[in-house]
C-alpha cells in the first residue's frame, strides 16, 4: 500500500473543492488497483460528481435545502448552523473508492473527485490518498 497526505485550506465558503488532479498525479504509473481516498474530518466528505457545469453549485444548493443553516441542530458551537456539517457525512459520506487501470484513474468522462466542505469555522483540511495494489 501507498499513502500520501493532501493538506488543503479551504478557505471561509462552502466549496466543492476538485482533487482529481491531485489523485492522478499520485497513481500515475502505479499499476492496477483501487484508489481509496478518506477525509479525517467530522464535517466534510467526498463526492463524485461533474464540474465546471454548474453540478458543484448545484450540490451546495441541494445540501443547503436538505441540511438549512438555521437554528435546529442540537450541535451549537461555531457559526449559525454548524450542526449540519456535522450530519452532512452521513449524506455526503468521507471516503470514496475509484478503480484505478495502468496507473490510470478509471473515472467516466465527467466524473471527478471532490471535496465537499460546508464547514466555514475550519479552513484547514487533510484529505488521505491510499493506493491498493491489485
Amino acid at each position: 500500500m501507498r499513502t500520501t497526505m493532501l493538506n488543503l485550506r479551504t478557505g471561509g465558503d462552502e466549496v466543492v473543492l476538485d482533487l482529481t488532479r491531485q489523485c492522478k498525479s499520485f497513481v500515475s504509473g502505479l499499476g492496477d488497483g483501487l484508489l481509496h481516498v478518506f477525509v479525517p474530518h467530522a464535517t466534510a466528505g467526498l463526492a463524485i460528481i461533474e464540474t465546471g457545469a454548474g453540478s458543484d453549485d448545484d450540490l451546495l444548493a441541494a445540501l443547503a435545502d436538505l441540511l438549512p443553516a438555521d437554528d435546529r441542530w442540537r450541535h451549537r458551537h461555531g457559526t449559525r448552523g454548524h450542526g449540519r456539517s456535522h450530519v452532512m457525512p452521513a449524506v455526503v459520506p468521507p471516503y470514496a473508492t475509484v478503480p484505478v487501470d495502468g496507473g490510470r484513474l478509471a473515472l467516466g468522462t465527467w466524473q471527478s473527485i471532490c471535496l465537499v466542505d460546508l464547514n466555514v469555522d475550519n479552513a484547514d483540511r487533510s484529505v488521505r490518498l491510499d493506493f491498493l495494489e491489485g
